[in-house]
């Protein structure tokens, strides 16, 4: 169960004219971009997780992945239809846990890209999620997780922004206990200053707003 968010209140969310801002690029998409550019590759079956707008589908399409775009909310998927165009293999309303529905694409992914997801899970369902992420990617298939920094300036402001969404952020050794029992090709933290030259290589880790994990 959703660390206390419920469905409608990411239907609201989703509705909201404010939500423009999720659609558009700001410097965190850049960066979390630049994380993905090292293991992106035409031709790649993609699941985004969590797609929320479908800013990230639309990116992993014009790397020439496959795509399926996949989110509980329907108002997210009907935003995500309009900024892809369409162009994603399936449109899916889906809950995670439906053992049926992972059984159907077991072993299917060669990349499952989550960002914004896993935080708005208890604590408890966020390893029953991370061990739906392993069967449904391919055996040499890669996890990306991107998730909210507890030690970040954003989770002062969040509830301004976000209000009626809850969310459980991570510490860097906690997301890296999520991704136990892969191999960790890559972690860090980005910082979204809006300077161009920004200091996460050097305090993203510690103060950025995102930490990520790539695993396989």
């Amino acid at each position: 169960m959703e660390a206390g968010v419920k469905r409608e209140n990411w239907d609201r969310f989703w509705s909201a004219k404010g939500t423009r801002r999720f659609t558009q690029k700001s410097w965190s998409k850049v960066r979390i971009m630049g994380v993905l550019d090292g293991v992106v590759r035409g031709g790649m079956d993609v699941l985004d997780a969590g797609c929320g707008s479908g800013f990230f589908s639309t990116y992993f399409l014009n790397k020439g992945c496959r795509v399926w775009a996949l989110d509980h909310s329907e108002a997210s998927l009907e935003i995500a239809r309009k900024n892809t165009q369409g162009r994603c293999v399936a449109y899916l309303k889906e809950d995670l846990f439906r053992d049926d529905w992972v059984e159907a694409f077991r072993g299917k992914f060669d990349l499952i890209f989550s960002d914004g997801l896993f935080e708005h899970f208890a604590v408890a369902d966020q390893k029953r999620l991370m061990d739906r992420f392993r069967m449904l990617k391919k055996e040499n298939g890669i996890v990306a997780t991107f998730v909210p920094n507890c030690y970040s300036w954003w989770e002062v402001v969040r509830p301004l922004v976000m209000p009626g969404i809850q969310e459980v952020p991570f510490t860097s050794s906690r997301l890296k206990e999520l991704h136990a029992g892969m191999r960790i090709l890559k972690t860090g933290g980005l910082s979204v200053l809006p300077v161009r030259f920004s200091p996460e290589k050097f305090l993203g880790s510690r103060l950025g707003m995102l930490l990520y994990c790539l695993a396989a």
